[in-house]
């Protein structure tokens, strides 16, 4: 019973440390994506050029770099209170150790004297002749080995135990140096906000001179938003619909072709061809792609993806290369500022000048056209799901092209006026629209 309650507490011991060093990496390894998306947006909002046209994107995004730094401190405050656990659990452990090293040491210490003041502290192998048997004297033999054995294991035990608590003393004094680096690192991190909230502020005192064009603005971009999401709806509709007629009419075909078998028929079965005809691409809407290089490549970093696009959520690379930022969310936003609210049928990202738009999982190019204000748009289809890519200005494929993850689809547009390097992204399963952030790996 005392055995198996031993083996339950290392478990729990070794499970808790375990859990606790995960947990620190977790922290860790969150910090660095965190500061990797900060990196981006503040390279992104220092692309932008600052004029009246702009101030909505340099607020986005400078709203962008205060939450992913909020975000951040917030992780490493975590990681403060982690890494204080940690401290306590090796202070307690150290303190379990020296106190057993304490109890081996007075064991092993009285061992030794009551050798040394036995009446057998005399010539070993006059205390073994001396028995009054051969086998008193064999026993006398076996009994100074065991004891021999004994006193070596326990200055061994001694020495392991010794090690282990210079181990542990290392291992505190290294999570006491990280504690108080991620200090360090939490008020920089905490003057960064600060600065950053100034700029914030400075940049809407500026809108709120602007704050009638401002408004006219963003109405503007809704009405073509909601046009531009009216057509995407009747083009995956459509898509969908086709889809369906399509396998409802392989179906019945199967069904007719079963029941015209004469039921004595041994014959071997020829090969059948494949139903599935080759869908013919149907006529671009205006929009050639133009032939380059670059058509057919593929980015060269793997994705581990699954072959069932559902199973890929958090996992689908970004539909972008290079740095990049999500600046507009999915859903109904209320801007408090202008009195305005937006709604997004998906996400809105910001990257740097030429960078490439690309397709997140392999799948078919189901529709291009051209949207105002929007460029070049491709809609691609995965199956039961479908991705929208708009603001394309150099086409790389065309309608009916077979894509794979990170192909890229053509180069983002970047307006020469104000700098802005802005695509819009959509995720469908079939007519429903999707938050597409919560599926992007942005790590």
């Amino acid at each position: 019973m005392k055995k198996l309650l031993l083996i339950s507490l290392f478990y729990s011991f070794t499970l808790l440390l375990f859990s606790q060093t995960q947990q620190i990496e977790n922290l860790q390894r969150q910090q660095k994506a965190i500061q990797e998306e900060i990196k981006n947006t503040n390279k992104l909002y220092l692309d932008v050029k600052k004029q009246t046209t702009t101030i909505l994107d340099r607020i986005n995004l400078i709203n962008k770099q205060i939450a992913s730094r909020r975000e951040l401190i917030n992780v490493q405050r975590s990681e403060i209170e982690a890494l204080q656990k940690e401290e306590q659990r090796l202070e307690s452990e150290i303190e379990r150790l020296n106190s057993e090293l304490k109890k081996k040491q007075e064991d092993y210490a009285t061992a030794i004297k009551g050798m040394l003041n036995h009446k057998h502290k005399q010539n070993k192998l006059l205390f073994v002749l001396s028995g009054k048997s051969i086998g008193e004297s064999l026993r006398r033999l076996q009994y100074l080995r065991e004891y021999s054995k004994w006193q070596r294991s326990q200055a061994e035990e001694i020495k392991k135990q010794n090690a282990q608590i210079a181990q542990k003393k290392d291992a505190l004094i290294k999570a006491k140096a990280e504690k108080e680096k991620s200090l360090l690192a939490l008020q920089e991190e905490s003057k960064k906000l600060e600065s950053e909230e100034k700029i914030r502020q400075s940049e809407i005192t500026q809108a709120r001179g602007k704050e009638r064009e401002l408004r006219q603005a963003l109405q503007q971009k809704q009405r073509q938003a909601d046009q531009l999401n009216s057509q995407i709806e009747k083009l995956i509709a459509e898509e969908v619909a086709r889809q369906e007629r399509e396998e409802e009419a392989r179906r019945l075909a199967e069904a007719k072709k079963q029941a015209a078998k004469p039921a004595a028929d041994t014959k071997t079965p020829k090969s059948s061809e494949s139903s599935a005809k080759t869908e013919t691409a149907s006529p671009s809407t205006g929009t050639s792609p133009r032939i380059d290089p670059n058509a057919s490549r593929v980015s060269a970093e793997t994705f581990n993806l699954s072959k069932d696009f559902a199973a890929n959520k958090g996992k689908l690379p970004m539909p972008v290369t290079g740095a990049s930022t999500i600046v507009g969310n999915f859903g109904t936003k209320r801007h408090s500022e202008w009195n305005v609210t937006t709604n997004s049928n998906g996400v809105d990202i910001q990257a740097e000048r030429g960078a490439d738009i690309r397709a997140v999982f392999d799948g078919e190019v189901s529709k291009v056209f051209s949207f105002p204000g929007s460029n070049t748009c491709v809609i691609v289809r995965h199956g039961d799901y479908y991705t929208f890519y708009a603001n394309i200005y150099d086409l790389y494929v065309k309608q009916g092209d077979k894509v794979k993850a990170g192909q890229s689809l053509g180069r983002i547009f970047t307006d020469p006026d104000t700098g802005v390097s802005r695509m819009h992204f959509q995720l469908w399963q079939k007519t429903t629209k999707i938050n597409p952030a919560p599926w992007l790996n942005r790590g």
